[in-house]
């Protein structure tokens, strides 16, 4: 099966997804951090009450990790992930002097994904999601959803680690297309490629996957 035939496939099933606008980088990054480990509604309960809490994110970055961590709670690995942003918040105080991440937008890819990825506890799906969903940049984040089923599928190899993942399938998919690819393919491990007990009876790929794992 081609990329053109699974593009296809994923768009005649969800539907084909116009891009979002664009929130601002700082809240894509906090966002993320708040969204791992955890369902969508309680991290977006969590930057809800973060950002009710102390308003700016200059605020947070002067609150303790305990007062941060109350905020968040609810939100899974609070005290980590508490702990994290206050050391995200502080270093790019340090090294910028402002929390305003804009000046990414004028840096290529490599050189913005390279910045944020320097931050403490920034990953590559992380970094890519700024890129992503705030800068409007053609890259793609391998969550756990993205990686299990391009693994299941065949499209990388089941030993490859997730940071070359992302590095393959970026290559594999076209620019134009890896918004919607990796929010179809979200979708796609979450309803029926799940790690448990996947629907394959109702998988829209069953004639072609290869069923690796």
């Amino acid at each position: 099966m081609t990329m053109e035939q699974i593009i296809s496939l994923m768009e005649q099933e969800y539907g084909a997804l116009e891009r979002r606008s664009p929130a601002d980088p700082i809240s894509v990054l906090i966002g993320t951090i708040l969204s791992q480990n955890t369902s969508d509604v309680n991290s977006r309960r969590a930057f809800d009450r973060l950002i009710h809490a102390f308003g700016t994110w200059e605020r947070v970055a002067e609150a303790g990790i305990d007062e941060i961590a109350e905020a968040i709670r609810g939100g899974g690995l609070s005290r980590i992930k508490a702990a994290r942003i206050k050391a995200i918040l502080e270093r790019m105080l340090k090294s910028q002097g402002s929390l305003d991440l804009g000046f990414l937008a004028h840096r290529p890819s490599s050189e913005a994904r390279g910045w944020l990825e320097k931050l403490p506890g920034v990953g590559p799906k992380t970094a890519a999601c700024v890129l992503l969903f705030s800068l409007g940049r053609p890259v793609l984040p391998v969550d756990t959803h993205v990686y299990r089923v391009s693994r299941r599928m065949g499209l990388i190899d089941s030993r490859v680690s997730p940071k070359e993942a992302q590095r393959l399938l970026e290559e594999m998919v076209p620019e134009e297309a890896m918004y919607q690819f990796h929010l179809q393919l979200l979708a796609h491990g979450r309803k029926v490629c799940r790690a448990r007990r996947p629907l394959c009876y109702e998988c829209i790929f069953q004639q072609e996957c290869p069923k690796i794992l």
